[in-house]
Formats: C-alpha cells, structure tokens, sequence
C-alpha cells in the first residue's frame, strides 16, 4: 500500500497570517489535532499541532478569562509558533516507510506533498484505524 491509499484528503490547512484563533477555532470545530500551513498557491512551509496551542496559551493558573484569551490569540500570527523544521511524505511512497517516520521521529502526522504542494496528510489515528482493520481481518480468518 501506498501513502495515497489512506492519507486524509482534502486538508484543513490555514495560511502563515492567520491567527492563533482561526487554529484553535478550526481543531475544535474539525475535532483535528495537526493543520498543515500553506502559501495562497497552496505550497507547503508549515505546521501547527494542538501542543503548539497548549504552548501558546496563557495557563489557566493566571484566571485570564475565555474573552481574553481570544483577544490575544486573534492578534498572535500563526508564523509565529507553526514548525517549519518537519519531514513530509510523498504520495506515492510507501505507507511502512510513513510509519517509521513518524516513529522515528515522534510526529503525530505527515503532512502529504507532491512538488511542493500539500496534497494530504497522514497521521497516528489512520495507522491505529489500520491495525484495527488488520486485526479484525485476521480475527475473521482464525
């Protein structure tokens, strides 16, 4: 199996401008924990992950109410804290090969390019999906 046989597609992605907001907005409302980050001609230069949110948030210990937190969020660029220091995986190369990355490398995801353009992602969750499927199969068979 091939990357493009179970990598998600289309992607929620977001642009270098948008808002530490629109990131938090877009993982709660998409129940998603990793968004890639994308130029307007859909090159990918980034990612941001629900820990980077957890890192850029005020602790709850400082009792800044869910307003304020918006506030200082909707003026945090997500430049600011997305990861450009990341692998990415290429639709046709093999799936164990994307799963020895992200062990490897303790990525929750990969994001999914081809020329440069984000075309998927592959996380953690479409690997357990997998081995559940796996092991049904050969629950099936025994």
């Amino acid at each position: 199996m091939k990357v493009k046989d179970m990598m998600s597609s289309p992607v929620f992605s977001l642009r270098e401008t948008d808002t530490l907001h629109s990131a938090r907005e877009m993982m709660q409302m998409q129940r998603i924990r990793h968004i890639p980050i994308v130029t307007a001609d859909n090159t990918f230069i980034g990612l941001i992950t629900h820990r980077d949110l957890l890192s850029a948030t005020i602790s709850h210990l400082a009792e800044v109410d869910p307003d304020t937190q918006r506030e200082i969020d909707s003026g945090i660029p997500i430049q600011e804290i997305m990861r450009t220091d990341l692998k990415s995986i290429s639709p046709d190369e093999h799936l164990g090969d994307a799963a020895k990355v992200l062990l490897n490398h303790k990525y929750g995801c990969l994001p999914v390019v081809e020329k440069g353009k984000l075309v998927g992602i592959i996380t953690e969750a479409d690997f357990l999906k997998l081995t559940i499927q796996l092991l049904e199969a050969l629950d099936n068979d025994a």
